[in-house]
């Protein structure tokens, strides 16, 4: 998919443009009409081309944009590469509390994309300047800034910005930054690993961050623990079981007591696991083997896994704070993030399995196993074990009645490693 150009948006950047992109949506007969159709029929009524092509485009930009900005998108317009970037206002509320805690004036937000970030911290009344390269998407943020007059949008590059506007006398500044974490290339976009090639470096934001700004950067979740700055808090954020970025925190918008941290938003709220120590620092609990499968197992949230989170998890909410307590929590194999324990605990960090059977991962026996319990549905996850779910699905599924799925029985399998080996575990979810 190709990104929105300039001349892409101009056609609703005019006050008719506009006016007719918002009166398409907000009758919503544009989602029961062929597009083609609705494209002469506006065309037949005066609307230049362009401005019929912009707004049409916008119309879907915004349908596509309701999942991360809800009822926000009916003054908001965006570019395609933008909404692909862009915060979640569920994510992006977490950050903005941030610096309302930390009692800032004023946030300068480097790198502003859409805006997302800025729209959640002007939404709390305080005052924001959005800087962003990009003269298109810039112009898309002032659009979507509009509703507060304390929000402003500057084109400029971050670390400019920064270098040639100093802090005002009297003024509590803090800073958001949101990296470009990829290359363009001909063939495409490509993600960078290396922090220093991010636009700005992380030496960058930790040069920010010595000086003593309020400050906060998002990254992306597969950040390695050894490059986060002995100074930060890491908070990874999972949004409705997806990991979206992991969030480090400097001076006064980060928590004394934190160094570590799993933020798991689900659609009826949020919850967050904590931890005190370095990573590599988590309390050591019982390893069993494959014996050790039985009663129920969990799998963690990717954001308790990436923030290496798993064992505190473990103690914290089922081990009763008794790291040896084996029959309360278990792990299989030390390197695989499933652990077990004998019984069943609610929590917003992991999903739990009642274990049916243990069963080695062979193909004939897993084929076998299923025609006996004539299974016509079949989900698979995986941890530690290089196979592609949906390819072993279809092997094993393969000459199995699978036209009648309502009449067969529905199992959910579990592949993972423990030690050399490898198991398929039935489970039955909770």
């Amino acid at each position: 998919m190709s990104d929105t150009t300039a001349s892409d948006l101009a056609g609703v950047l005019t006050p008719e443009g506009f006016k007719l992109l918002n009166h398409l949506w907000r009758s919503g007969d544009y989602a029961t009409v062929d597009t083609l159709k609705l494209a002469e029929r506006l065309r037949t009524e005066g609307y230049e081309p362009a401005v019929v092509n912009s707004v049409l485009t916008q119309l879907k930009l915004r349908t596509a944009a309701e999942t991360k900005f809800g009822p926000f998108v009916d003054q908001m317009i965006f570019t395609e590469a933008g909404l692909q970037q862009a915060t979640s206002l569920q994510v992006a509320a977490h950050h903005a509390r941030r610096f309302a805690r930390a009692g800032v004036d004023e946030v300068i937000d480097l790198g502003a994309g859409l805006g997302a970030d800025s729209l959640a911290i002007a939404g709390l009344d305080i005052a924001v300047t959005a800087v962003e390269i990009d003269e298109t998407t810039a112009a898309a943020t002032t659009i979507n800034l509009m509703p507060f007059p304390h929000a402003k949008v500057e084109v400029a590059d971050a670390a400019e910005w920064v270098q040639y506007n100093p802090v005002p006398e009297h003024t509590s500044r803090g800073y958001w930054l949101d990296p470009a974490r990829r290359k363009t290339l001909s063939s495409g976009t490509v993600r960078i690993f290396d922090p220093e090639a991010f636009s700005p470096p992380l030496s960058f934001v930790e040069d920010l961050a010595d000086v003593g700004y309020t400050l906060g950067v998002k990254l992306g979740p597969a950040i390695a623990h050894d490059v986060i700055p002995d100074t930060a808090e890491a908070q990874w954020v999972s949004l409705h079981g997806s990991v979206v970025e992991a969030t480090l925190w400097f001076n006064m918008a980060q928590r004394s007591d934190v160094r570590r941290a799993a933020l798991v938003i689900h659609p009826s709220g949020a919850a967050e696991l904590t931890s005190s120590t370095d990573f590599g620092q988590s309390p050591r609990v019982p390893v069993t083997g494959i014996e050790g499968a039985t009663g129920y197992l969990y799998e963690p949230d990717g954001a308790i896994i990436r923030a290496g989170l798993v064992t505190d998890l473990m103690v914290e909410q089922f081990m009763d704070d008794d790291p040896t307590n084996a029959a309360l929590g278990r792990q299989l194999d030390e390197h695989i993030a499933y652990f077990c324990s004998d019984i069943y605990h609610e929590t917003p960090f992991a999903s739990g399995y009642r274990i049916l059977e243990v069963l080695p991962y062979k193909i004939k026996t897993l084929r076998r196993y299923l025609k006996e319990h004539n299974v016509t549905r079949l989900d698979i996850k995986k941890r530690g074990v290089d196979v592609s779910p949906e390819e072993l699905r279809r092997t094993l599924m393969q000459g199995l009645n699978t036209k009648k799925p309502g009449a067969g029985a529905h199992m959910t399998l579990v592949l993972t490693r423990v030690g050399d080996a490898r198991y398929a575990i039935v489970v039955q979810p909770i």
